[in-house]
């Protein structure tokens, strides 16, 4: 089976009341993990890989893994790039073979915003390549992406129509409240459901994308923070509260930190457990099954995408 666009995905998505999970992918370890537990789960995937992991594991290392990853399980997957820059970047990887890129024109002001989405929209969908779109700033720091939370600011629903049209996205990432890395919140996790409501009934039927979803799995991070860590005060989003985004117009969540802080979880306890032992492995072999039962528990219990192949 060849890499497939999110189209269809979405489609179903919206219709079924559930979201597709796009996981961050920077590694053989990682990638193997997610696939597995898609396939165990029969769940439609999205794989991503940011500007970081370009340049971290090179552009046609991360295409061949996929690749290995499809012919392994036989899912359907799409390759995304996660917060493209440039029309340049975005143009490189759909050249490259990616099957959707995201242009994060979320720092210019609207209309600046427009015409540079625009611009990558005519060239992907030229190359039958979709993307998506962001109105709104997150906080937080993932990979080059670092907004402070002073510079933030929600989607303004009035705003949303009028860019979709004029820019001609498959889809629209908003913000609702959730950031990026694993301190989200000061006090009470809050999430703008009113906004994604009116962006909804703004945009009925059309796919809406939350970034900075990581629920920060308390598990992890107890595990991190007693073999040597320093993360207190790390808090996620409630799964609750995704699932209910899923319900609604949300189609794709994106999930990064809580891959990582399995992945160093695991490694972290097995050293403390095995301080001699010095194969990639031992210490791999058991943070690849640590990824694999978190995404299956996203893909059943957040996403709600499970059987859906």
């Amino acid at each position: 089976m060849p890499l497939v666009t999110s189209t269809e995905m979405f489609r179903k998505a919206y219709e079924g009341g559930y979201a597709i999970g796009a996981f961050n992918v920077n590694n053989m370890e990682i990638i193997q993990g997610i696939t597995e537990a898609a396939r165990e789960e029969k769940a439609p995937l999205i794989l991503q890989v940011s500007a970081g992991a370009r340049k971290y594991a090179k552009h046609v290392y991360l295409m061949k893994l996929i690749e290995a990853a499809i012919i392994d399980t036989d899912l359907p997957i799409v390759m995304h790039l996660d917060h493209g820059d440039s029309f340049e970047t975005c143009k490189s990887c759909v050249d490259g073979g990616f099957t959707s890129v995201m242009f994060d024109g979320s720092k210019y002001p609207f209309d600046e915003n427009v015409r540079l989405t625009k611009q990558v929209v005519d060239y992907a969908h030229d190359k039958g390549v979709v993307v998506e779109g962001e109105l709104g700033r997150l906080a937080g720091v993932e990979d080059e992406v670092k907004v402070r939370a002073e510079d933030s600011s929600y989607t303004r629903p009035d705003e949303v129509q009028e860019f979709v049209e004029r820019t001609g996205v498959d889809s629209l990432a908003i913000a609702i409240g959730t950031s990026h890395g694993a301190f989200k919140f000061k006090g009470e996790p809050k999430l703008r459901f009113d906004i994604l409501e009116e962006v909804g009934k703004r945009l009925p039927g059309f796919p809406i994308v939350l970034h900075g979803a990581s629920s920060v799995i308390p598990e992890f991070v107890d595990m991190i923070n007693r073999y040597g860590g320093q993360m207190p005060g790390a808090q996620g989003v409630p799964e609750d509260m995704l699932r209910k985004a899923a319900s609604m117009a949300v189609c794709k969540i994106n999930i990064d930190s809580d891959l990582r802080l399995a992945m160093t979880g695991s490694i972290r306890k097995h050293f403390a457990e095995n301080p001699g032992d010095f194969d990639p492995r031992k210490y791999l072999s058991p943070a690849r099954d640590a990824i694999r039962e978190l995404v299956r528990h996203k893909l059943i219990h957040v996403l709600g995408c499970n059987n859906k192949i």
